[in-house]
This record gives C-alpha cells, structure tokens and sequence, in this order.
C-alpha cells in the first residue's frame, strides 16, 4: 500500500515555529521515525511538502490516480482554498485531511475548511500522531 503524505504551507517549520502549538520535533525527525516503524510492513511512505498552492494541487494531479492513500495537511490553504478542494475532488485517491492543533480550539477563521466536505476523513488535535492515525485507517 503506498500512501503520500503533503503537507502545506508553513509545516517546514516544525520544531521551530509556535512550538507550543505545534511541539518541538521537525517533520523531517517524525516521518523518518514513521517510515522506520512501517518498514516491516507492505505499507510505502512517502512525503511531500510545499508552501505554494499550485505544486499541491500539481502533487495531488500527479498521485491521486495511482497510489491508495493521501494525508493532506493543508494548513492555512485549508482554510481557503478552493483550488485544492476540487484538485481532491477530482482524483481517484482518498485523502484523509489532518491537522496538528485542534483548529476548532482556535482563530474562528481557522473553523472553516474547504477541503473537509471532499476528503475521507478529518483527524484533529493530536499533534503529530495524527499522521498515525491516518496512516492506520486506511489500514
């Protein structure tokens, strides 16, 4: 099983942005422990993260016909973007959208999602275990 995880705008600065947010462990750190902890099983990780609206939507074009799952953390893009609500739309790939924080905890801007109505499911508020979590419903 071959699952993509994207991640949006900003998440490259895991472990140094807003930590008590978003915690002190880089992305990079995480997904190496992930894939080692997975690599005994038939489940392929990979791992793609932009801050550009258009190389996501170009990402999910790319994949979303050929692997069996997408973790999608949008992040802010998730709060406004349409583009990539109807990218996901248009694919065959389930995605699973997550997000760190509970959104719903915070700004009330950040309440709203536009990518909700289209992806499989949503994981919120368990930090990076949530990426976990999404890993093991597709299981």
């Amino acid at each position: 099983m071959n699952i993509l995880i994207i991640n949006g705008p900003n998440l490259n600065l895991l472990g140094v942005r807003e930590k008590s947010i978003y915690g002190d462990q880089s992305f990079e750190t995480f997904f190496k422990s992930l894939k080692e902890k997975y690599a005994v099983s038939s489940i392929e990780l990979s791992y793609f993260q932009s801050n550009h609206e258009g190389a996501i939507i170009d990402k999910l074009h790319e994949v979303g016909f050929d692997i069996e799952g997408i973790i999608l953390n949008a992040g802010a893009y998730t709060h406004t973007s349409v583009a990539i609500r109807d990218a996901i739309a248009a694919i065959n790939t389930p995605v699973i959208e997550v997000h760190i924080s509970n959104v719903h905890q915070r700004e009330t801007f950040r309440h709203h999602s536009y990518i909700s109505s289209v992806c499989q499911g949503i994981i919120v508020g368990f930090g990076l275990k949530g990426y976990e979590l999404a890993i093991k419903s597709f299981v």
